[in-house]
């Protein structure tokens, strides 16, 4: 039961051919709509000969991308398959073509699917049936099937057949001068929730489409603006603005909006965006009335008077009420203003598209008439390109008309914003010297001028470019060709029938599309992420990512870490930083204090951390307090989830107020957490018991109560902790009702938010077995995929994910010792990215690997390397479709499996967690040792790396330094007649405690090295600054010298004179900070002074050979070392040190520290006036190596103080320029030195009975070194440099 007919097919090779097709009776409406999608061949046969399964077909006598198979539907159908197969008996088949569909047969528009252009898949060969169902449906008359490809040995060859419904609507079309007014039942209504959709499409590019307003100034109004969908939305007094492009054209376009109270969803040609409207209300307070096409009452909605729509609308519903039905029926709730009709008028306009820069179109004109007038619209994405050339009668110049950076330029004047996808029109006219040009039909985008020549017309016009044959006398131009599409060309004021052009009997083309504007709107949707502005050419977009705190091609990778934890362990110290809890995820980045600890806090503030008193509240009118953090709800719980442990503190103070009445159990006083939900338990106690910490601990001051506020006493009490049950974190009100008695009062205290620790940085697994892995849910990332992740092996190669799909997948893979492989696989074919490292990636160390795929490209990025790129294609698929489970550590096949540890696996944003999965694997185990062998560096100063299970921790007990890498100086200031002495221990009492930290001094040791490094600031002179002496009258002391320099003094036998070493450059009491290392070991003295963080230089002296016994603190009982001096003044003369001294340590010995940090443990006498400080090491060139740690008491933080940081890598170069402009350099350097002892020490008894004459005699020295600065010994050996 089959309608035959037979429809007129044009070919370029001006061949009428007949097709015989059926109609879709409505017989079979029902069903194929409904099981359509399923099984839509199985209701057909076809015995028609040129359809499928019939005998002949579709064969032109000319096979080039130029040919197409036309058919009308008679009226507009609803598509939703195809399906081809070859010629009859030939060799002729198609095995790639496109689908154009068009209402009118005119103005084509090309199948999309995936966002591009789609090609389907046609024969191989000329039997098979090949069913293509579509992926979204096409409503239209007219269907186009353009070959694009065939088969080789032989022609273009098709059968085709149509599957789909019969497609019912109503249409109403506005002439841009008419409105459309409905009216409600009732006079006014709140507006809480609306769904509005519509179909429609434009004649022009401005235009009210819907208007809805109210008496307060709401309204919601959807409009066109310069060809840019808007839908423009205020509350009260919040106006939200919402874009989408509109790829103007003659083509449907669907529209959906629907908003509950102040939530919004719009949607766009299927293209969705959700956002909340701003206002001081969450409805909208509106009319009683939505009008469609304009707005009835010019000025109403309180913006200047607006265009009316032109185009139609189609299946126009509010609230599910048809509104054109009622329209057509001419029910009393409408009221039609102007001229509208139910049908839609077709623009018989015929586009042409300029595919490429090589594209052209020559067309004839009337050689020599001595006037030019040339007419035509285009519309491009591309800021440059030839729009006409020609070449003038009678003369060898010509004319040229293009686009530069945008703008259509005819010297001398230019256009403006020409390159926004929207039509635009172009009216260039030339008579005898004078010549004009219009844009856009504004008489103010004119321009007019005098050339020195009389103009001549040419008899060819070439629009978009020239040809490519050399011809350089007919069409030459420097610039490049145009892209996009032109429609409405007259020349001399006729009009050029294109469609002629298309039938080759009106001039020539190369590489056109004619009856199509082919112009891709490539910011729509809009692929730029995180609010990244896109812009667009004729290939690809572009994105900008300025200030959305995102990078990358399509702004989804966030410039900020994910946690504290991760800045700390990248080298950076407490301090303001932006953290992204969720990576490339939606939430964006937030302002925290990190809190650098050896424990590493999170600390987030509120807007009310101040002690606040309450009285007069009752359940009536209770006091009632809302708290506002620095992230939004979703950003705290991110960073909760992913903590090791959170806790607040909640302080509560009371006098005859009660939390809790005992009486019927009604709480008092309660607290809200991001739940939403009332807690009444407080600070120290578990969720549900309706207890303080008191109560759990049988502490309460009245033990019949379980808080001591509700002991209900006529004095102050507290029940005060914290809260540490992570789901109902973090506090956002407290409701106080029991302060309206006489006498009653309450006060409470909310401190910020602490989290400890990332679950996720150091969540790992150990892969024991190439045959092991561990499997997860399947990974979406259709558009955009990242996958970050560290490990560390000693295997050659292995896997360490893989997710496949039906053709997709995706894969990281170690394919080297030093070589990351990505590839993955979009439709478009498989694609690599490989990152090669200088260094063996199999070193048992821990390496980062990420690797991103989006729309634009892929990259992979090892360690610190710079990052490989790879450019996708611009019209290729686009979404990554995975099926299959992701495998971590393997692949489904079990083969090329990973050796080794993952951890801190994370996809978009999303952590996998590795511990808990491999909990349940065999051959997989949770955890992974050895994170000193990579991150033992970050332990400065000789801090020592310790391994933790989840990480490791910095043992500072043998530096000079501390915090939790052992950077955070540790420095005094010293005022007159201060000092600090660190006493070594007599040998008794060494063998005593073998665990002092002098204990390593023992008998008949000798102490043939020494390394001393500290740092200074002063502006006295002379001044000692370090003397270690023993208990033989040898001593080390460094001294600044009157005129400020440095001597450095060494008496290593008390028999001899000591030997003196300056540095007198320059004065170096000169108030900046200078770092002195003292480094010997026999006969080699190593020294080095830097100033600023700058080193100065460095050099050794050498002793002769033979001579090796020298220079040493000869130890042959008990030890030498009787004492280190930090600086004591002389009282006779007040020569001590004035200033700050920093980071002291002799060998393993910290005796600064010491004094500061372990007073009572340590041997260390403390004298005169002492006093931590920085010494102004924050102002110094190495600001990174100063840290600011707080205690429990200050997590707050310095909330009003410092800036944050924006970044983890601070400038130290920045700071020093800040600082000092001119640094000095100091090199001291000690070539040879060669010091005799003729006389030897006698035995320890000898000495031992000279101990008091030896100390006197230490004494002595330690009180003559200042005063022997003004005296000269012929003895001293003495060297300068």
């Amino acid at each position: 039961v089959k309608k035959k007919s037979q429809h007129k097919l044009n070919s370029f090779s001006n061949q009428i051919l007949f097709i015989h097709w059926f109609d879709i009776y409505s017989y079979y409406e029902l069903i194929i709509c409904i099981f359509l999608q399923l099984l839509f061949y199985s209701f057909f046969s076809f015995v028609s000969p040129f359809t499928l399964k019939g005998a002949g077909g579709w064969s032109p006598l000319v096979s080039n991308k130029y040919q197409w198979l036309q058919i009308d539907l008679g009226e507009r159908t609803e598509i939703t398959a195809v399906a081809t197969q070859g010629g009859y008996g030939s060799s002729d088949w198609v095995t790639s073509y496109l689908l154009m569909f068009s209402d009118s047969g005119r103005n084509w528009k090309q199948y999309h699917q995936e966002e591009i252009i789609w090609a389907f898949s046609g024969n191989t060969n000329a039997d098979s049936v090949v069913h293509n169902k579509l992926q979204h449906s096409i409503k239209a008359r007219f269907l186009r099937f353009v070959p694009l490809d065939w088969n080789p040995n032989g022609r273009i060859g098709m059968r085709i057949e149509v599957y789909g419904c019969t497609y019912r609507s109503e249409v109403a079309d506005f002439d841009g001068k008419s409105c459309l007014l409905y009216r409600f039942n009732q006079k006014s209504m709140t507006a809480l929730k609306d769904v509005i959709s519509l179909k429609f499409k434009t004649m022009q590019s401005d235009g009210i489409l819907l208007h809805r307003g109210g008496q307060n100034g709401d309204h919601i109004t959807l409009e066109l603006v310069k060809g840019k969908l808007s839908l423009f939305i205020n509350l009260g007094n919040g106006y939200g603005v919402l874009f989408f492009f509109s790829s103007q054209g003659d083509h449907w376009h669907s529209v959906l909006i629907e908003h509950f109270n102040n939530q919004v969803n719009f949607t766009v040609d299927k293209h969705s965006h959700h956002f909340h409207a701003k206002g001081e209300l969450n409805y909208l307070d509106l009319d009683y009335e939505l009008s469609f096409g304009g707005i009835p009452v010019p000025g109403k909605s309180g913006t200047l008077p607006r265009k009316n729509f032109h185009g139609c609308f189609e299946n126009l519903y509010y609230n599910g009420v048809n509104i054109i039905d009622l329209a057509k029926r001419r029910k009393p709730q409408i009221y039609i203003m102007g001229n509208m009709s139910f049908s839609c008028s077709e623009a018989q306009m015929v586009p042409v598209t300029f595919l490429s820069s090589s594209s052209y179109l020559a067309l004839p004109g009337t050689s020599g008439q001595d006037e030019v007038s040339i007419s035509f619209q285009f519309r491009t994405w591309n800021k440059e390109g030839l729009l006409l050339s020609t070449k003038l009668h009678q003369t060898s110049g010509g004319l040229l008309l293009y686009l530069s950076d945008g703008k259509e330029i005819e010297d001398p004047k230019e256009g403006v914003g020409l390159n926004n996808g929207q039509w635009h029109s172009v009216s260039l006219s030339a008579k005898r010297s004078r010549m004009s040009l219009m844009v856009d039909n504004d008489v103010t985008s004119s321009a007019h001028a005098a050339v020195p020549t009389h103009i001549y017309s040419g008899d060819t016009y070439y629009f978009g470019g020239c040809p490519n044959n050399g011809n350089s006398s007919e069409c030459k131009s420097p610039f490049a060709g145009f892209q996009g599409c032109m429609r409405l060309i007259t020349i001399g004021s006729k009009a050029v029938d294109l469609i002629s052009v298309q039938k080759n009997s009106l001039g020539n083309f190369s590489n056109l599309q004619i009856d199509l504007c082919g112009i891709i709107d490539r910011c729509l949707p809009n692929y730029c992420e995180h609010g990244g502005e896109c812009t667009q050419a004729w290939n690809s977009f572009y994105c900008n990512c300025t200030n959305t705190d995102y990078m990358g091609a399509t702004c989804h990778y966030s410039i900020y870490e994910q946690s504290c934890e991760a800045y700390k362990h990248t080298g950076n110290t407490s301090g303001f930083y932006y953290i992204d809890s969720d990576g490339s995820g939606p939430l964006g980045p937030f302002l925290v204090y990190c809190n650098m600890t050896d424990t590493t806090w999170t600390v987030i503030q509120h807007n009310n951390t101040d002690l606040t008193r309450v009285k007069n509240a009752n359940r009536e009118n209770p006091h009632t307090v809302f708290f506002k953090y620095t992230a939004t709800l979703e950003q705290l719980q991110a960073t909760i989830n992913y903590a090791e442990h959170c806790e607040q503190e909640l302080a509560y103070h009371c006098k005859k107020s009660r939390l809790l009445n005992k009486r019927d159990g009604i709480p008092l006083s309660w607290w809200v957490g991001r739940t939403n939900e009332t807690q009444t338990y407080w600070g120290g106690s578990l969720p549900v018991v309706q207890k303080c910490a008191c109560g759990l601990e049988g502490s309460c001051i009245d033990s019949q109560h379980y808080c001591n506020c509700d002991a209900d006493r006529n004095e102050w009490a507290n029940d005060t902790g914290f809260l540490s049950y992570k789901e109902h974190l973090p506090v956002t009100e407290i409701v106080v009702t029991d302060t309206d008695r006489p006498n009653s009062e309450a006060a409470y205290k909310l401190g910020p938010l602490l989290c400890r620790g990332d679950r996720t940085f150091w969540n790992s697994a150990s892969f024991n077995t190439e045959a092991s892995y561990l499997h997860f849910p399947t990974f979406h990332g259709e558009l955009s995929a990242d996958v970050s992740f560290f490990f560390k092996t000693t295997a050659s190669s292995g896997m360490f994910l893989e997710n496949l799909g039906i053709k997709d997948f995706i894969r990281i893979e170690l394919h080297s010792p030093s070589e990351v492989t990505f590839s993955f696989d979009v439709g478009n074919g498989p694609f690599e990215v490989t990152m090669q490292s200088p260094t063996p990636l199999n070193d048992n160390q821990w390496h980062y690997v990420k690797a991103e795929r989006n729309i634009k490209e892929a990259l992979l990025q090892v360690d610190q390397l710079p990052q490989r790129t790879l450019t996708a294609p611009s019209d290729g698929h686009i979404r990554l479709q995975l099926n299959s489970q992701l495998f971590v550590g393997g692949t489904a096949s079990r083969q090329k499996g990973f050796l080794g540890c993952i951890r801190s696996l994370q996809l978009n944003g999303i952590a996998l967690d590795l511990e808990e999965r491999a909990k349940i694997t065999p051959g997989v185990e949770p955890g992974c040792p050895g994170h000193c062998s990579s991150y033992g560096n970050l332990c400065y100063n000789g801090g020592k790396c310790r391994e933790k299970y989840n990480g490791f921790s910095c043992d500072c007990a043998f530096s000079a330094y501390t915090g939790p890498f052992c950077k955070k100086e540790i420095s005094a200031y010293f005022g007159a007649g201060t000092s600090v002495v660190y006493n070594f221990q007599e040998y008794y009492t060494l063998a005593k405690n073998s665990s002092s930290h002098a204990s390593s001094f023992y008998a008949d040791m000798t102490l043939i090295r020494e390394v001393i490094s500290f740092t200074f600031r002063t502006t006295r002179t002379p001044s000692l600054l370090l003397y270690v002496s023993s208990f033989y009258q040898e001593y080390l002391s460094v001294i600044l010298a009157k005129n400020g320099s440095l001597q450095i003094r060494y008496k290593l036998d008390s028999h001899q004179d000591p030997d003196v070493f300056s540095i007198n450059f320059k004065s170096m009491a000169d108030g900046l900070l200078h770092h002195v290392k003292i480094n010997r070991e026999e006969e080699m003295l190593y020294v080095e002074v830097m100033q600023l963080s700058e080193k100065v230089g460095c050099h050794q002296m050498e002793q002769d050979p033979k001579q090796n016994e020298i220079n040493k603190f000869n130890k042959r009982s008990t030890p030498n070392i009787n004492c280190i001096l930090i600086p004591q003044g002389n009282k006779a003369n007040s020569q001590g040190f004035i200033g700050c001294l920093s980071s002291v340590q002799f060998n393993h010995f910290a005796p600064l520290k010491a004094a500061l940090h372990h007073t009572s443990s340590a041997p260390v006498i403390v004298k005169g006036r002492f006093t931590e400080s920085n010494c102004g090491t924050s102002t110094g060139a190495d600001s990174t190596s100063s840290e600011t740690t707080h205690s429990f008491a200050d997590h707050s933080g310095p909330i009003d103080e410092g800036e944050p940081l924006a970044n983890a890598i601070r400038s130290d170069s920045a700071i020093i320029g800040g600082v000092i402009a001119v640094v000095i350099f100091i090199l001291l350097c000690i070539t040879a030195i060669a010091v005799r002892i003729y006389k030897k020490k006698s035995v320890y008894k000898k000495n031992e009975a000279k101990g008091s004459e030896n100390e006197d005699s230490a004494e002595t020295a330690l009180k003559c070194e200042l005063s022997m600065q003004n005296t000269v010994n012929e003895n001293q050996k003495e060297y300068f440099f």
